[in-house]
C-alpha cells in the first residue's frame, strides 16, 4: 500500500460511458466516494484495469484486467474501474445483457488483496471500504433485476471473487479441475465481507451455506453446480461464447431452486435457530473459542434470508472493521504469505520453474513408504514401490487401491483420474526397473548403514543426474550422501506421518547438494500438495528439534504428577491441534524415544530425555499402534484415557503447579529452541521458521508460528519468565534442566535492543 491518498473519481466519459444519443447520460450519483483511502504504489490510471466492450447489440462484456497485476486480485484500482464500468450500463438505452469475465476462461479473479488485508489497522477505515465495495456490488445485484447479468468465471474463484459473482443473476463455471470455487475468509480469521454471509445462504439455503463458509471449502465445478453455487458449466473453451448466449437469452441456465425448504427452512426462526446453535457447538468443539470470526459469522449466515441487503452491508462492515485489524487475522495472513512465498521455492533465479518429475521410485513400503508412494500415483507421477517383503508390498497396493475407492465415491476423484491413480503405482520386490526414473526416495529403516545401501543401489541403477532422496527424519543427509556416487544429487525428503494429512515437507541439502535438486524437490512437493521449507542439515532438523522438548516437558509434568487430563486440556487451550500425550500416542513411544535419544547425542544436556515411557515400551506398550498407550484405541475413532495411565507417575510434586506454569513449561522449551534455531539459521528466516511450525507441528495458528507467539509476549518478558523457570527447584535438581530453559542468546539480544524475532535475519541465510 502507497503513502498517498486516492483522488476523486473521474468522469463517466472517461469510462466510455455513453451520451445522451445512446440512452441518456450516467448518473455518477451512486459512485463510490474513495477520498482518503490508501491505494498501491503502483497506481494504475483510471479504466485501466476493465475493459469495456459491445461485441453485439444489447451485449456489454466486462473484461476484469488490471495491468498491474500478474493474477487479478480485487483491490481497490479493480473496484474503482468497476464501478465507473458498471456507471456505463445503460438498461433503459439498449443494453439487456451484461457479463463479467476474467482475462483467460481459467483466469478470473483471485479473491481480495491479501497485502492490503495484512497492512489495515484503523478499523474505520475498513469499515468505511467494505461500505464502498457493498454500494458497488448492489448496483450490480440492481442490474440484475433489470437485465441478465452473468459471471463467467474459471481457475480460482475464492472470497471475493465469488462474492461478486453472486451479485450477478446467474453464474457460469469453466469445468477444469483448476476451477475452486468458495468462501475461505475464516481461514484467514475474516469473513465474507463484500455479501458472501448474505448472497450465498439466499442462492443455496442456509445449511449448506453454513457448512461452506465455515470450512471454508473450495468447492470443484461439480459440487458447486450441485450446491447450486453456479447455475452451468461449461467447458473452458466455450465459457465465453455460452455466457453471452446465456445473458441475451438464447440459451438457458440450470439453477437449484430451494422451492419449500426457503419458506421452511431459511425462513423458518426456529429451524434456523436449531442450525445456528448446532454450528456454535461443533465450530466451538474445534477452535475452542480462539477464532472470533467463527463466532461473528454464524448468526449472520443463520438470519441472512431474513435481513435485507443494506442491514446485512452494515453487519459485515461492522464485523470485517474488527477482524480485519486484529492479531487472529494478521497471525493467519501471514502463514498464508509465507505459504505462498514457498510456492516460490522451485523457481530458479532466472524465474524459471524445476522441470516437472514424471517418473518416480520408492523404496520401502512401510507406513511411509507406501503412502508417499500413493500420493505420488495419484498426482499423476508414475511410481514403482519397492521392498523385499512382498506381504508390505501387497499391503500397500491394498492400502493405495483403497485410498483412490474411498476418493472415487466421495467424488474428489472423477472415474478416469481414478484409474489412472491406480495405474500410475506397481511394485517389485527387490530394486529393479529404474533405468528411467527421475527421483527415488528412500523410506526404509532410520539406520545409516541401511539409508546408505540402499541409496548407492539406486545411483547404479538410476541414470546419472537422477535425484536420490532420503526421507530420513533423524539422520545426516551430508553422511547419507557421503559414500553414494555424485553426492550433489542427494538430498532430504522429510515427509510428516500421516502423509496425506500434513502439508510440510522439509526439503534438507547435504553440503554439497546442488541447488537445481533442491528446487526440484521443492517442486515435487508441490506437486503433492505440499508446502515445503528449506531447512540446515542438522539433528532433528527443524520441526523435531523443536518438537523434542516440548513434549519432554509434557512428559516430567506428567511423570510429576499434573493430571494427564488437564495436562492435554491446558494445551489444547493454548491452540495446539491434540495435547502432548495423545501426540506421543499418534508417534510412537518407540520412535520417540529414538528420536529424543538423537537429539541428546547432537545437543547433549538441554536435550536429555527423561526415561518415564522406558517400563511401557519394554512391555510392547508403545502408543496407538500397539493398541494402548496413555490412551486406549480400542476405538480408533474416539480413544479414551487408558484405566492405568497414572500407574506411570513418579511423585505428586508438581501437582498443583499452576495452569499458566504448566503452559510456560511446554511452551516456553519451544520457543527458546526455536530462538536458537533462528540465530543457527536453521531456516531462511522467521518467516519458514513460523511456517514450519504451524504446518509440521499444529502450533496455534492464530498465534501466527512460535516467533509470532514469541514477540506478542516480548522478549524482554520471556527472558524473565525462562529466569524464571531455570531457578525453579525441580529444574535445577535435573540433569540438563537449568541449561534447558537458559534463555538463548538471541532473546537475550533482543531485550536488550527492544527487538523483535520477525525483524530478525539469520547471520547465515542460506539452510543449504
Amino acid at each position: 500500500m502507497g503513502n498517498w491518498l486516492w483522488p476523486p473519481c473521474a468522469s463517466a466519459e472517461a469510462m466510455g460511458a455513453r451520451s445522451s444519443s445512446s440512452g441518456g447520460t450516467t448518473s455518477m450519483s451512486n459512485l463510490p466516494n474513495w477520498d482518503g483511502l490508501p491505494v498501491p504504489d503502483d497506481m494504475p490510471p483510471e479504466g485501466s484495469c476493465v475493459r469495456i466492450k459491445r461485441p453485439e447489440a444489447g451485449l456489454v462484456v466486462l473484461t476484469l484486467d488490471p495491468p498491474h497485476r500478474t493474477a487479478t486480485v480485487l483491490d481497490l484500482p479493480l473496484w474503482r474501474d468497476l464501478a465507473l464500468a458498471l456507471a456505463t450500463v445503460q438498461p433503459s438505452g439498449g443494453d439487456r445483457a451484461l457479463v463479467i469475465r476474467g482475462r483467460e476462461p481459467l483466469h478470473f479473479a483471485f479473491g481480495a488483496d491479501i497485502d492490503a488485508i495484512e497492512t489495515l489497522s484503523d478499523p474505520e477505515l475498513v469499515r468505511r471500504m467494505t461500505i464502498e465495495v457493498h454500494g458497488i456490488l448492489e448496483n450490480l445485484e440492481n442490474l440484475s433485476r433489470s437485465m441478465c447479468t452473468v459471471a463467467a468465471v474459471g481457475g480460482p474463484v475464492p472470497g471475493g471473487a465469488l462474492e461478486l459473482s453472486l451479485a450477478c443473476r446467474y453464474v457460469l463455471a469453466a469445468d477444469s479441475p483448476k476451477t475452486r470455487l468458495g468462501l475461505p475468509e475464516t481461514k484467514l480469521g475474516i469473513l465474507p465481507g463484500w455479501g458472501g454471509t448474505h448472497r450465498l445462504p439466499k442462492k443455496i439455503g442456509v445449511p449448506a451455506a453454513m457448512e461452506a463458509i465455515l470450512t471454508g471449502r473450495l468447492y470443484d465445478t461439480r459440487k458447486a453446480a450441485k450446491l447450486g453455487i453456479v447455475d452451468r458449466v461449461t467447458k473452458p473453451e466455450y465459457l465465453f461464447r455460452i455466457a453471452a448466449d446465456l445473458a441475451l437469452g438464447r440459451t438457458k441456465a440450470r439453477p437449484k431452486k430451494r422451492g419449500l425448504a426457503r419458506w421452511l427452512v431459511d425462513k423458518n426462526p426456529l429451524a434456523t435457530s436449531i442450525i445456528e446453535s448446532t454450528a456454535r457447538k461443533q465450530a466451538a468443539a474445534k477452535t475452542r473459542g480462539k477464532y472470533p470470526a467463527v463466532d461473528l459469522v454464524v448468526p449472520m449466515v443463520a438470519s441472512a434470508a431474513r435481513v435485507n441487503a443494506r442491514e446485512a452491508a452494515t453487519r459485515e462492515a461492522e464485523a470485517i472493521s474488527v477482524l480485519a485489524t486484529g492479531s487472529v487475522c494478521k497471525s493467519l495472513v501471514s502463514i498464508f504469505q509465507a505459504s505462498e512465498a514457498a510456492k516460490k521455492l522451485s523457481r530458479g533465479p532466472d524465474g524459471e520453474r524445476a522441470p516437472r518429475l514424471e517418473r518416480a521410485a520408492v523404496v520401502g513400503a512401510g507406513v511411509m513408504g507406501g503412502a508417499i508412494a500413493s500420493l505420488l500415483a495419484e498426482r499423476g507421477v508414475s511410481t514403482r514401490l519397492a521392498d523385499l517383503s512382498r506381504e508390505a508390498l501387497d499391503k500397500a497396493l491394498v492400502e493405495h487401491e483403497r485410498e483412490i475407492t474411498k476418493k472415487l465415491k466421495w467424488r474428489r476423484l472423477d472415474g478416469s483420474r481414478a484409474r489412472a491413480a491406480l495405474d500410475h503405482l506397481d511394485a517389485s520386490q527387490g530394486i529393479s526397473g529404474v533405468g528411467r526414473t527421475q527421483i527415488a526416495i528412500e523410506a526404509v529403516a532410520e539406520t545409516l548403514p541401511i539409508k546408505c545401501a540402499v541409496l548407492r543401489e539406486l545411483a547404479e541403477k538410476m541414470p546419472d543426474g537422477a535425484i536420490l532422496a532420503t526421507n530420513t527424519s533423524s539422520l545426516s543427509v551430508t553422511e547419507i550422501a557421503a559414500d553414494v556416487p555424485d553426492p550433489g544429487r542427494v538430498v532430504g525428503l522429510h515427509f510428516f506421518n500421516p502423509v496425506r494429512q500434513m502439508p510440510l515437507v522439509e526439503i534438507v541439502p547435504g553440503e554439497q547438494t546442488r541447488p537445481e535438486v533442491v528446487r526440484a524437490a521443492a517442486g515435487l512437493a508441490l506437486a503433492l500438495g505440499k508446502t515445503p521449507v528449506i531447512v540446515k542439515d542438522v539433528a532433528g532438523f527443524l520441526v523435531n528439534r523443536l518438537l523434542g522438548p516440548f513434549l519432554d516437558e509434557a512428559l516430567r509434568l506428567f511423570e510429576c504428577g499434573v493430571a494427564p487430563q488437564r495436562l492435554e486440556n491446558l494445551l489444547l487451550d493454548f491452540g495446539m491441534p491434540m495435547g502432548p500425550l495423545r501426540l506421543l500416542d499418534e508417534v510412537g513411544f518407540d520412535i520417540a524415544g529414538h528420536a529424543a535419544r538423537s537429539l541428546h547425542e547432537a545437543y547433549g544436556a538441554r536435550m536429555r530425555p527423561t526415561e518415564a515411557l522406558l517400563p511401557w515400551i519394554e512391555s510392547g506398550r508403545v502408543g496407538r499402534k500397539s493398541g494402548k498407550g496413555f490412551f486406549d484405541w480400542s476405538n480408533p475413532k474416539k480413544p479414551t484415557l487408558a484405566g492405568d495411565v497414572t500407574s506411570l507417575q513418579t511423585s505428586q510434586s508438581l501437582a498443583e503447579l499452576s495452569d499458566e506454569d504448566i503452559v510456560n513449561r511446554c511452551v516456553l522449551s519451544l520457543v527458546n529452541e526455536a530462538a536458537r534455531c533462528l540465530e543457527e539459521g536453521v531456516v531462511t528466516g522467521p518467516e519458514e521458521l513460523d511456517l514450519a511450525t504451524v504446518f509440521g507441528m499444529g502450533f496455534a495458528p492464530f498465534h501466527g508460528g512460535v516467533l509470532h507467539y514469541a514477540d506478542s509476549v516480548g522478549a524482554e518478558a520471556l527472558r524473565e519468565q525462562l529466569d524464571a523457570l531455570a531457578a525453579a527447584s525441580d529444574i535445577t535438581t535435573r540433569d540438563g534442566g537449568r541449561v534447558k530453559f537458559q534463555a538463548a542468546n538471541l532473546i537475550v539480544e533482543l531485550a536488550q535492543e527492544s527487538g523483535c524475532f520477525m525483524d530478525y535475519v539469520p547471520a547465515s541465510t542460506d539452510p543449504a
